[in-house]
């Protein structure tokens, strides 16, 4: 059998864990080679439908099945089996699992071209790679994974089974359960603060804290507050390359696109999601389900449930409509 088969068992299994309902045909003893996309599918894959707007490729799909919505599964052809679910795209996100079987955890090994300081204090099932460090007053908990060329301290405490890549520079910060940090994040370093006139350098005293189940991408950066915390919320996707300012405070569920900034003090609710390449001035108040799109600058607070556009930002109507008056000028 082939090392990627992926049972139907296994996601019926799978499902249930996650109190997915779906309806299928499908003996739970079918597999499938692999997930697919509808155009590159073969005949033993599992694919999936999400769009209405490739609705017109379903007719072609060569899959042996996809995870679909009822209302599109008339659409499929006699040969691909549909699996009927309320929402596939949130079914592919956890079934994506399958596609690298090798996942990344734990296998209790430290290394011996490595550093630990004797102030620290490390929990059981530690994975320790090649040329990486912990410094003073650092607490490691159970199942956590570190990478090769890490630095991790002083005054950090990592929860369980947190993920640490390769290159990651960890100081003054509390990482709860869960999370995962990307090659090159710099996590808890002293932010850009200082006396506008006479350039006196501000010292920061505080930490960052990541609650649990969020992801910190490549080469991201979070500086510490200077007296309390930086904050990012539980099951928050920090893309890569992104700039968060000391005393930034981050609800739960944000998705911050890359090459955003965030200037110091902003506090951000709730279920936020900012677009690539945005920027947001500092000691600025965003509220819950905010919606910031690429490229925009944010100068004034946004309440609850907007969703802005443009430079300065304002109601995304407004500045569609601005957008269509600047273009027939021309």
């Amino acid at each position: 059998m082939n090392l990627n088969t992926i049972k139907f068992s296994e996601i019926i299994e799978t499902f249930k864990n996650n109190d997915i309902e779906f309806l299928s045909t499908i003996n739970e003893n079918e597999t499938f080679s692999g997930i697919s996309t509808i155009e590159s599918s073969s005949s033993e894959d599992l694919s999936f439908f999400s769009n209405s707007k490739y609705l017109k490729k379903l007719e072609n799909i060569k899959a042996k099945a996809c995870i679909i919505e009822k209302k599109f599964s008339e659409f499929l052809p006699e040969s691909c089996k549909p699996i009927i679910v309320k929402d596939a795209y949130f079914c592919l996100a956890i079934l994506s699992k399958f596609i690298e079987k090798t996942e990344l955890k734990s296998n209790g090994k430290i290394s011996k071209n490595t550093y630990i300081d004797k102030d620290s204090k490390i929990s059981k099932n530690f994975q320790l790679n090649s040329f990486s460090s912990i410094y003073s007053n650092t607490h490691i908990k159970e199942n956590v994974y570190v990478g090769s060329n890490s630095n991790i301290g002083p005054n950090v405490t990592i929860h369980k089974n947190v993920i640490i890549h390769d290159n990651v520079s960890i100081s003054n910060s509390i990482i709860f359960d869960d999370c995962e940090i990307q090659s090159g994040a710099r996590i808890g370093s002293s932010g850009f603060g200082f006396e506008e006139k006479t350039k006196k350098r501000i010292y920061h005293h505080g930490n960052v804290i990541i609650k649990k189940n969020s992801n910190i991408g490549c080469n991201t950066t979070i500086d510490r507050s200077v007296f309390e915390s930086t904050v990012i919320g539980e099951f928050s996707q920090i893309d890569n390359l992104v700039q968060i300012a000391h005393n930034v405070i981050i609800g739960d569920h944000a998705i911050i696109a890359s090459q955003v900034g965030i200037a110091g003090s902003t506090k951000i609710g709730n279920n936020v999601k900012i677009g690539g390449q945005a920027g947001v001035s500092g000691h600025l108040t965003i509220g819950d389900n905010v919606t910031i799109a690429g490229k925009s600058g944010v100068t004034k607070n946004i309440s609850d449930n907007r969703i802005v556009a443009g430079f300065p930002a304002k109601d995304i109507n407004i500045w569609k409509k601005e957008i269509i008056k600047n273009s027939l000028k021309k």
